[in-house]
């Protein structure tokens, strides 16, 4: 749903950031006594039609909707679905099904007996992408997830090598860290403070991915990716971060001291100069 109506619901949200609430919309035709009598349930099971919701920026997940089915015949059921854009980020999985509403003692013994077995179901996804370009990103509560509470940023990493960037990276700020949050804001405009803030955020992921590359055993000097995969975004950053050195090197350097390999990344990011 959007201002001028409805429109169907894409792949990705290129502009979407935290702020930006979501409303959605799913009709859905249920034709009750067949999927009674195809699940060898009686004909007076009642069943439920459910929605829930994942990101998987935000690690966290709800129901969207439930609605009780009693009746006979077919059923079209509205579901209305309203997000808050500070729950969301990365990923939006939209999980519909039908499900037995109710346990049933008294139903063939391969009939579904426990409330909440699913007859039915479909998935939908919508990939939710940051204010940063190029990079996923979103602001929420820490407090509300398996991060610690009074972390400034924390950047997740899924997938492996061959796997789409863009989905397997997503940089979380904590909305808490007001001083974080309100530089990813101003990006546009950064000022002095916010200049900082940033460097420190980007020099960190940079150390955060070369890291996460050079524990791998398939990131290599010759390994060939696919582009717009992780594993060519990686080896991207690496020759432009360590020009001229080759992995083996590198990973030999990071594993003896891990602590002169973080100043040489420091230099290479050129962490707090201003351009």
């Amino acid at each position: 749903m959007t201002e001028d109506g409805e429109v169907t619901m894409p792949d990705a949200l290129p502009d979407w950031d935290y702020q930006m609430d979501l409303h959605l919309r799913r009709t859905v035709r249920v034709d009750v006594d067949r999927a009674r009598s195809q699940s060898g349930l009686p004909a007076d099971a009642a069943l439920a039609l459910a929605a829930v919701w994942t990101a998987t920026g935000s690690n966290l997940s709800g129901p969207a909707s439930h609605v009780r089915l009693t009746g006979s015949g077919t059923s079209t059921v509205e579901l209305d679905i309203q997000l808050r854009g500070s729950d969301l980020g990365g990923l939006l999985l939209l999980d519909t099904a039908l499900v037995l509403a109710e346990r049933r003692d008294s139903t063939s013994p391969s009939a579904p007996r426990r409330a909440g077995s699913v007859l039915w179901s479909d998935r939908e996804s919508l990939r939710l992408q940051g204010d940063a370009p190029q990079f996923p990103l979103a602001v929420i509560d820490f407090a509300r997830t398996s991060f610690p509470d009074d972390a400034a940023w924390h950047l997740q990493i899924s997938g492996g090598l061959e796997s789409s960037t863009m989905g397997s990276l997503l940089l979380l700020v904590n909305e808490r860290n007001t001083c974080t949050s309100t530089a990813f804001e101003r990006a546009g405009k950064p000022r002095p403070v916010d200049r900082v803030v940033l460097s420190a955020v980007y020099a960190d992921v940079a150390r955060t991915l070369m890291e996460h590359a050079l524990s791998l055993d398939d990131f290599v000097d010759d390994a060939q990716f696919p582009d717009g995969s992780l594993g060519a975004t990686l080896m991207s950053l690496f020759d432009r971060l360590l020009p001229g050195r080759s992995i083996i090197d590198v990973r030999l350097r990071q594993r003896q001291n891990p602590s002169l390999f973080a100043s040489d990344l420091q230099a290479a990011v050129k962490i707090f100069e201003v351009p």
